[in-house]
């Protein structure tokens, strides 16, 4: 990779704090990781923050890096240091917000439950997102247009509004990430938007309600789905996020 090629892919195009802020976000997530199993396990000198006997946790100071970060990049450029700084401190404190993404979902302490790998998976898709934008995949698939196609504006303009309705499709037939990835690949919601919805989704809820074949598809194709990836998505989860603490099995309820 020669200093060229960094100048005309990164630099030029003013990727350089979009690069910044995803390498800050992954540290910030793997430090904050590594922190969390080490004060789990009671190892090492860190130990939760309880001033007044209140757990303060992480989400507050990744807020505040968000707001800093978030305000210094719209208020700055998008080249010199001021936006590299600004794009620093606002991966670093995304990636304390995501590591919390389950506490703000579920408004409860679930860090270490199996609902808290909902912030491990939220990571993912972000990392995700942001590789594709620094590939050059624009929102909605309309990158890379020639001078002919941006002429056609009524090309752009239905492109633009097919993609989005077909991640909205996705995201109704309870595909949510099928649908964020959609958002910028073009034609990856499709699939999510013509196969059958997830069991639980508003789309499988409202359209399968009086159609019993369709919603008995949908059951069994969400379990040989399930079944097939659970267990790997799993693994994954618990390798980067840490397993979660097992929940105690209730006593057998007495007989009167």
């Amino acid at each position: 990779m020669d200093s060229g090629w960094w100048y005309r892919n990164i630099v030029e195009p003013g990727k350089l704090p979009l690069l910044l802020a995803l390498v800050s976000f992954v540290v910030a997530f793997a430090v904050t990781r590594v922190v969390t199993r080490m004060i789990r396990a009671g190892k090492g000198p860190f130990r939760n923050v309880t001033p007044g006997g209140m757990h303060v946790h992480h989400v507050v100071p990744g807020i505040i890096l968000m707001v800093v970060g978030g305000f210094l990049l719209l208020a700055g450029a998008r080249h010199g240091v001021g936006s590299g700084i600004a794009a620093v401190l606002f991966g670093a404190g995304t990636g304390l917000v995501l590591d919390e993404f389950a506490l703000v979902l579920y408004l409860s302490d679930v860090y270490w439950t199996q609902e808290g790998t909902k912030s491990v998976e939220a990571v993912m898709i972000t990392v995700a997102l942001a590789l594709l934008l620094l590939c050059g995949f624009a929102p909605f698939g309309v990158d890379g247009l020639s001078d002919a196609d941006v002429q056609g504006r009524a090309n752009v303009v239905a492109t633009v509004v097919g993609n989005l309705l077909m991640s909205v499709l996705a995201l109704l037939k309870g595909k949510a990430r099928i649908a964020v990835i959609g958002v910028l690949v073009p034609f990856v919601a499709l699939v999510g938007a013509v196969r059958l919805a997830r069991p639980a989704s508003w789309w499988a809820r409202r359209l399968y309600r009086e159609r019993p074949r369709a919603r008995a598809r949908a059951w069994t194709r969400a379990y040989h789905h399930d079944r097939r990836w659970n267990g790997l998505r799993r693994r994954v989860n618990y390798f980067i996020g840490g397993r979660p603490t097992p929940v105690p099995a209730l006593p057998p309820k007495q007989a009167p």
